[in-house]
This record gives C-alpha cells, sequence and structure tokens, in this order.
C-alpha cells in the first residue's frame, strides 16, 4: 500500500513521463534527427528507472519491514523470496 506523499510523488513522476513520451509521438511523427529521439528515450528510460526504485524503496519501509517485525518465519521466507524474484527482474535488462 502506498501513503499518500509516495502516491502523489509517483502520479507526479509518471505524468511527466507521459509527457515524455508525447514528446517522442511528436518527434517521430515531424521527423526528428535520430540521436535526439534516442537521447529522449534514454531520459524516459532513466525517469522511469526512478519511479521503480521510489517504488522499491516504499515496498521495502512498509511491507517488507511489517514482515520482519511481525511475521511469521514463512511470511519473512516469503518476502525475502519476493524481492530477490524483483532484482532478478530488474536486472535483466
Amino acid at each position: 500500500m502506498l501513503d499518500d506523499a509516495t502516491k502523489t510523488k509517483t502520479l507526479g513522476r509518471l505524468r511527466r513521463i507521459e509527457g515524455q513520451v508525447q514528446g517522442l509521438q511528436r518527434m517521430i511523427g515531424n521527423d526528428a534527427d535520430c540521436v535526439d529521439i534516442l537521447l529522449q528515450i534514454s531520459a524516459v528510460q532513466g525517469a522511469l528507472e526512478q519511479v521503480q526504485k521510489l517504488l522499491l524503496g516504499r515496498h521495502i519501509e512498509s511491507c517488507v519491514a511489517d514482515a520482519f517485525r511481525a511475521g511469521g518465519r514463512s511470511e519473512r521466507q516469503r518476502k525475502i523470496d519476493e524481492l530477490l524474484d524483483v532484482f532478478t527482474r530488474f536486472g535483466a535488462k
């Protein structure tokens, strides 16, 4: 579950990313230089990675920490396995 501050921050970043993607569409429609388009794609990817980090950090601070504080052994192991899966997916770029 996201707190209001994280939700607000995440939605703001995603709206900016949405604008960047719309800009990419315009660039392609206007036959912009390939290098400029590629640089903009790189900027969008970087912005998405920042959203990913924000959400992962919040997940660790709340869900994972709660499981380690109050959860039983199986709940802790489930959260560890979940995190390992997430890290594996992030690393598989």
